[in-house]
């Protein structure tokens, strides 16, 4: 036996020694339980209200969800000129208003009187909510009109802005004066953004995972050493793949459930798709249509 045999054994050996060791020693450590996420069959949570019946954001779209029998709503949060947390996707005002520019730009006042469904488009081409009234909301609004929901809060602005350096401390004293810890979950695609709001929430607050989150626990899932993997998140909002990882494994879905972390799956588009991720073990669905998700949930839970 060669030198480089014997030492590429040494070393394969050593590590085989101390994979073994790592499964004595580490345990796995389960997220504590949070109260948002305690649901009983599969979640529905209509994305920004629902946006194929009405113009996103807007009370029209949370009232025609509500009606179907949503547990809740997805929402995105940003911060205007005078630091209030309002929803609205994009950074600026154009492609869902009659108002241009950025909203952090903008006052709260100002921006209340923009028609937020000035672009909304139906099927027929027309846009059936023009000067009807609908009105750019906070998320103060929100959680004061519908009290029982669930919502699943996505902080927008980057953590490298002035605004995305306000709004997780806001974001915190907000959710405290309305006591709504218990039936929110806090995400952000940027992972320091929900680390800075747990540092005021201290976790009292269900967290969504970031990018970095989600790619850190697919690497060790895909590993030998999942079971060293910490989870910093309750919830993945994730969709089908990644790139060219799948992401709606039974195997993946295990893993992450075993360690109390919820899966709510995005861009969901079919039954079939929706009928085979909750057989899966999905938790829960963030949709645009969630009309054709509560449908395939109450046929496989009645």
């Amino acid at each position: 036996m060669g030198r480089k045999t014997k030492v590429a054994l040494t070393v394969g050996a050593a590590g085989v020694a101390a994979w073994a060791a790592s499964k004595v020693v580490v345990k796995p450590e389960p997220r504590p339980h949070k109260k948002a996420l305690e649901f009983n069959v599969p979640v529905v949570l209509a994305n920004r209200g629902g946006t194929t019946d009405a113009p996103e954001h807007t009370m029209a779209a949370f009232s025609k969800s509500a009606e179907l029998g949503v547990n809740g709503f997805a929402i995105d949060i940003r911060l205007t000129k005078d630091e209030e947390i309002i929803l609205f996707h994009d950074a600026t005002a154009d492609r869902t208003t009659d108002f241009s520019g950025n909203i952090s730009e903008y006052t709260l006042d100002e921006l209340k009187q923009a028609d937020a469904g000035y672009m909304f488009l139906d099927e027929q081409g027309t846009h059936p909510y023009r000067n009807k009234g609908e009105k750019i909301i906070t998320l103060k609004e929100l959680l004061s009109a519908y009290p029982q929901m669930l919502i699943a809060i996505n902080l927008k602005d980057s953590p490298d802005t002035y605004e995305g350096s306000l709004i997780p401390s806001k974001l915190w004293r907000l959710l405290e004066e309305t006591g709504s810890e218990d039936r929110v979950i806090v995400m952000s695609a940027f992972d320091e953004q929900t680390d800075r709001f747990n540092l005021y929430a201290q976790n009292k607050v269900a967290i969504g995972a970031g990018n970095d989150e989600v790619k850190k626990a697919y690497a060790s899932f895909t590993s030998k050493f999942g079971h060293l993997y910490k989870p910093h998140a309750d919830l993945f909002n994730i969709p089908e793949k990644m790139g060219v990882f799948p992401m709606n494994t039974e195997s993946f879905i295990s893993f992450l459930s075993n360690l109390n972390v919820s899966i709510y799956y995005n861009d969901v588009k079919d039954k079939e798709t929706f009928e085979k991720l909750i057989h899966q073990g999905a938790a829960g669905f963030i949709t645009d249509n969630p009309k054709l998700a509560t449908e395939v949930i109450q046929q496989h839970t009645d």
